[in-house]
C-alpha cells in the first residue's frame, strides 16, 4: 500500500491506494492498526522531534503564518485552531495523554470508510463489518469554543515583502444555495482570466500573487483570500482587493466569466473520474456534511444549472462583506472600506 495520514483539527485521516487484489489485505492492517494500537514507549520521542519541526518550519513559511493567524481569529477555538500545535502544547505530551486521547477519540461514530476502483462492494462491505464490528463507540466529548475575533490584525516582521489575508462570511457545502456561492468566487479566482489575478497583478502590477478560496465547516462556511505583494505596495494592493470584492457584491458576474468558470469546473469533474484517490476524499466529504455521497452527475447538474441572473441574484442578497484582515511585514495597513471607489467593469 502507498500509506499516507494526516491530523488537522476537524479530523484524523488514514489512507492508500494499493492494487485491487490486494485491497482486503490493506484494509486488515488499517484495522489491526486503529483497533488494536501498539503506543511504544520508545517512538514517543521520535513523534515529538516530527511535530517540533513542523512548528519551527512555520516561522519561515510567512503566507502559512499570515493564513493561520486569520483563521484563528474569524473561526475561533477549535475550529480556527491550526493542527502544528505549539511548542508548549508538543513538550508536554507523555505517553498516558496520547493513550486517553485515543481511547476517548477514536471512535465509530462519526467515523468513514470510502473506497473507489475495482472493488466487489457486497465482500467489501462484509469483510469491513466483521473487521470493525466489536469497535466501541463513545460519546463524544465536549467542546469548548471561544469566539472569534473580528477586524484589522497586523504581524510586524522585518522584510520587503506584505502577506496580505482576508477572510468574510460564506455558505457551507450543506447549503442549498453552495453552488451559487462557489460559483461567485470561482470568478474571483480561479485561473489567468479572473478578476483578482487579472485586476491586481496583471493590469495593475500590484501583487506576485493574489487567490481566493472556498472553506466549508460543516455549519458554516467562508472565503479565504491571499495576496503576497511589496511593502510600498501593500495597501493599494488590500484596497484594491476590497474594491474588486465589493464589486463583485455590487455588479455581479458576467456571462463569459461564468463560462470559463464552467468549462473549468467540469475539467475537474473529468479529472475527479479518473482518480480513485480523489474520488474518495470527495466521498468522505459529502459523507461528512451531507449524511449521503452526491453522483458526479448531481455535481455536473448543480453546474450546469448556473445562470448569470441566479449567481447574481444571489450575490445581490448576500454581498461580500465584514472583512476580517490578517497582515504580515514591516509595515501595518488600514481598511478603510468606506473610502474605496466601487467601479463598474467595462
Amino acid at each position: 500500500v502507498n500509506f499516507n495520514s494526516s491530523a488537522s483539527c476537524y479530523g484524523t485521516s488514514f489512507g492508500g491506494a494499493s492494487q485491487s487484489d490486494q485491497l482486503h489485505d490493506a484494509i486488515s492492517i488499517f484495522a489491526d492498526m486503529m483497533l488494536r494500537p501498539h503506543f511504544p514507549e520508545s517512538q514517543l520521542e521520535d513523534g515529538r522531534l516530527v511535530c517540533l519541526q513542523e512548528v519551527y518550519s512555520l516561522e519561515d513559511d510567512l503566507y502559512q503564518r499570515a493564513m493561520m493567524e486569520l483563521r484563528k481569529r474569524f473561526y475561533g477555538d477549535p475550529d480556527g485552531r491550526h493542527s502544528e500545535g505549539t511548542v508548549e502544547s508538543i513538550a508536554s505530551i507523555d505517553m498516558n495523554a496520547l493513550k486517553d486521547f485515543y481511547q476517548q477519540n477514536y471512535r465509530p461514530n462519526g467515523a468513514v470508510i470510502a473506497c473507489a476502483g475495482n472493488l466487489d462492494w457486497p465482500k467489501l462491505q462484509a469483510h469491513v463489518g466483521q473487521l470493525f464490528q466489536d469497535w466501541k463507540t463513545h460519546p463524544e466529548p465536549e467542546v469548548q469554543k471561544t469566539p472569534p475575533v473580528h477586524g484589522m490584525h497586523h504581524i510586524a516582521h522585518d522584510s520587503e515583502q506584505t502577506h496580505i489575508a482576508l477572510a468574510y462570511p460564506g455558505l457551507p457545502y450543506s447549503h442549498e444555495d453552495y453552488f451559487k456561492f462557489r460559483g461567485s468566487v470561482g470568478v474571483l479566482s480561479g485561473g489567468m482570466s479572473s478578476r483578482l489575478f487579472s485586476e491586481i497583478r496583471e493590469k495593475r502590477g500590484l501583487c506576485y500573487t493574489v487567490q481566493a478560496s472556498c472553506h466549508s465547516l460543516k455549519e458554516r462556511g467562508s472565503v479565504f483570500c491571499y495576496s503576497g505583494t511589496s511593502t510600498g505596495r501593500a495597501q493599494e494592493t488590500l484596497d484594491v482587493l476590497i474594491e474588486q470584492l465589493q464589486e463583485l457584491g455590487s455588479n455581479g458576474i458576467r456571462e463569459d466569466e461564468l463560462r470559463r468558470l464552467k468549462t473549468q469546473l467540469r475539467s475537474g469533474l473529468v479529472m475527479q473520474q479518473e482518480s480513485c484517490r480523489s474520488r474518495v476524499r470527495s466521498i468522505i466529504g459529502d459523507v461528512t456534511h451531507l449524511g449521503r455521497v452526491r453522483s458526479l452527475d448531481e455535481i455536473n447538474e448543480n453546474y450546469n444549472g448556473l445562470t448569470v441572473e441566479s449567481i447574481n441574484e444571489f450575490l445581490q442578497e448576500n454581498p461580500p462583506a465584514n472583512f476580517d484582515v490578517v497582515t504580515l511585514g514591516a509595515e501595518p495597513l488600514s481598511l478603510n472600506t468606506m473610502d474605496i471607489p466601487v467601479r463598474r467593469p467595462t
